[in-house]
């Protein structure tokens, strides 16, 4: 007997980094676990409209703007589930308009609460590392802490190329790397890279449907405008920078720590500090609403 085979559409809700969670009733498919809002997609429904409808349904609020983030199948033992996820940032004023059980999490306490086995995926994806070390030598991947991840900054060459074909293909989702050499990948390379850079040049020339759906994405962003446009089209986070003065570019002008959270606290994804970081400036960076450090001596 062939098992059902249900369409679900699930929004992520995000405001300040931040994602909303509820919690599944015991008498639920999947009961007594945590859960992203969604619901099952109706007959004349796309899943989008699904989606809608179903968070205005169950969360209290109608949102307009939605970006596709993922396709996830999974098979349970009596259902197979299609989930369509989309993403969107909830506005200041509609937060108290949030019906309960619903409530905020930070990204990495979502790592501590129980999720269907469906979810899982889409909570790795949420969740970064809080320090991202930038390096032009790969072998350092194989150094990292618990807390990191690694831009490789290196150039779109054969060579390049080549390093990437012959490491663990383990140690690829702690690896960053920029859109053109991403784009030279195979498709397994690809899908277990840990997230595609964009240089603000070429951030500034995309938008939402360039990016492929499923894949993780972080711009390299150093002003207002910028950092705006990574989230309006979709990008999962944000290096910001400089912060402060470095050595390596004495002449930047530097933003400054006012300056930055004044820019930080306009989106509502993941901001990266990056730029004169030291390793005592964490607790400082996320009182300016940064989610981490990023920097390439002090890591």
């Amino acid at each position: 007997m062939s098992k059902p085979n249900l369409h679900i559409s699930i929004g992520l809700l995000f405001h300040q980094a931040k994602v909303l969670v509820g919690w599944r009733e015991e008498n639920q498919h999947q009961g007594n676990k945590y859960e992203f809002p969604g619901g099952k997609v109706e007959d004349g429904e796309t899943p989008e409209q699904a989606c809608r409808r179903e968070v205005h349904e169950e969360v209290g609020i109608l949102l307009d703007q939605w970006y596709p983030f993922d396709f996830i199948r999974h098979e349970y033992d009596d259902v197979i589930v299609n989930l369509h996820l989309f993403h969107a940032a909830v506005p200041e004023q509609l937060l108290e308009k949030i019906q309960l059980p619903w409530r905020w999490y930070s990204r990495p306490e979502l790592l501590d609460l129980n999720f269907p086995k469906a979810n899982k995926a889409m909570v790795k994806r949420l969740y970064w590392h809080p320090q991202i070390k930038i390096s032009a030598d790969l072998a350092m991947v194989q150094q990292l802490s618990d807390a990191q991840l690694m831009y490789w900054r290196t150039d779109a060459g054969q060579q390049s190329h080549m390093a990437l074909s012959e490491i663990n293909v383990e140690q690829l989702p702690l690896l960053i790397i920029n859109v053109e050499l991403w784009k030279q990948l195979n498709t397994i390379q690809q899908q277990n890279i840990g997230a595609v850079h964009l240089k603000q040049e070429q951030l500034l020339q995309m938008n939402c449907n360039d990016l492929q759906v499923g894949q993780r994405y972080i711009a390299a962003c150093h002003d207002e405008q910028s950092v705006r446009h990574a989230a309006k089209i979709g990008c999962d986070a944000v290096l910001l920078s400089p912060v402060l003065t470095t050595a390596t570019h004495p002449d930047a002008e530097a933003l400054g720590w006012k300056k930055f959270a004044q820019i930080a606290q306009q989106v509502d994804i993941p901001v990266f500090a990056l730029g004169g970081m030291q390793p005592d400036m964490m607790l400082e960076a996320k009182e300016h609403y940064a989610y981490g450090l990023a920097g390439i001596s002090f890591l």
